[in-house]
């Protein structure tokens, strides 16, 4: 659970967004050799970085999946493309366009939904996005680019996984809709600890000591500044969070955490890498979506609303593409510490300006709660980088013998 790391995992499109999909240190991309088994007990789940659906929201969903995933399942990945090349300037880059696409379709799609006209038409906005994703994985599945090779699932197969994803995403975007930025990013950080204590209840794994001790403060950080951001201001100026958007979030990481671990059954069951399964899941989510929209979405009057909004709306699916293809790059050319070091100035980047755009002051109490949360999650992510390394040791040393 902490990192972008996950070799099998595609950026999938939001919330979201994350969205999201994920398997060992790069969920989506093609580790073409078996990694030795860590043992039993850290946690073999991942999450949908896949699921990042809309890219944006899913970076500690990645968290959660990365550093938990157990490795010997990135052989499910083989029929990908090779990984490209290493490169320091390549990567590089394509770390910077991941991280300002994250950046990018968090505070576009807070901007989408500032306006009351789109603000309940969630539905129709996340087919949209289900529909950008099938359609990039759908082009870079082609001969010509073959980042990963298409394989087909049952829809009756995919059926319970594609409904997890949907509301893996709406969700997360009511609460986005419904809270500030920073409440948004920060409470994501719950995915982790949600995640662990689901495979703990359902599978008996466990996490180091250590670990457990570092999610104590993150959860107390989320919580502080859940109170003090939904308190009503006196300054008109100063955003805030209200109930809805709290009921939301909490709501977001229940259904985040469960699709994480189902994600992992998934790939074991399938045996199909992330990209593979979210090329099958968006296109199934997105169709489902439609039978729904007419009865749940508050539609506009679509002639009335502004061509800003309209270049916002297509923004956001041109950074979900972005996430989706540069977290393939990221995910094959770097390794855990830097896909967790990236995830990690994502979230700060956008708890930063959310704070800078939300009108409150440098004293705010809720700052507080902001630096606990994101200092325990970094913590977490740390002990958990040690013990893989530690795990990777014996492997080797077992193996060697």
């Amino acid at each position: 659970m902490a990192g972008d790391n996950s070799r099998d995992r595609a950026g999938s499109f939001a919330s979201s967004a994350e969205t999201a999909q994920a398997d060992d240190n790069h969920n989506e991309k093609i580790p073409l050799t078996t990694v030795p088994r860590p043992s039993d007990d850290i946690e073999k789940l991942r999450s949908p970085d896949e699921l990042d659906i809309d890219g944006y929201d899913n970076e500690n969903e990645r968290e959660a999946d990365s550093l938990l995933r157990d490795p010997a399942e990135n052989a499910t990945s083989s029929t990908s493309k090779p990984p490209p090349p290493s490169n320091f300037t390549t990567s590089l880059l394509w770390m910077v366009i991941n991280t300002l696409a994250t950046v990018g379709i968090v505070f576009t799609n807070k901007a989408i939904f500032s306006d009351p006209s789109l603000k309940l038409a969630q539905l129709t906005f996340a087919s949209f996005h289900f529909f950008i994703t099938y359609l990039t994985l759908y082009t870079i599945s082609l001969p010509r680019f073959a980042f990963f090779v298409p394989r087909r699932a049952s829809i009756r197969e995919i059926l319970p996984l594609s409904i997890a994803m949907s509301l893996n995403v709406i969700l997360p975007n009511l609460s986005l809709a419904f809270s500030t930025v920073t409440f948004y990013q920060v409470a994501r950080i719950l995915l982790t600890p949600t995640v662990a204590a689901m495979n703990y209840v359902l599978y008996r794994q466990t996490l180091p000591q250590n670990a457990i001790i570092a999610l104590v403060p993150a959860c107390l950080g989320v919580g502080m500044v859940s109170y003090y951001d939904s308190l009503p201001s006196a300054d008109a100026n100063v955003k805030t969070t209200s109930s809805l958007g709290v009921i939301f979030a909490l709501s977001g990481i229940v259904a985040s955490s469960l699709y994480t671990v189902w994600i992992a059954s998934y790939h074991r069951k399938l045996q199909m890498s992330s990209m593979q399964l979210l090329f099958n899941q968006a296109p199934v989510s997105a169709f489902l979506l439609l039978y729904i929209i007419p009865f749940v979405d508050t539609f506009p009057v679509w002639t009335e609303v502004p061509i800003n909004r309209w270049v916002m709306i297509l923004m956001s699916g041109g950074f979900a593409s972005l996430i989706n293809i540069s977290q393939f790059y990221i995910i094959a050319q770097t390794g855990p510490v830097s896909s967790t070091v990236v995830g990690h100035v994502k979230t700060c980047t956008i708890v930063a300006l959310g704070w800078i755009t939300s009108g409150r002051g440098v004293g705010d109490k809720s700052v507080l709660g902001v630096f606990v949360a994101v200092g325990g999650i970094i913590a977490y992510s740390i002990v958990m980088l040690k013990e893989k390394a530690k795990q990777a040791v014996a492997a080797a040393s077992q193996g060697g013998r």
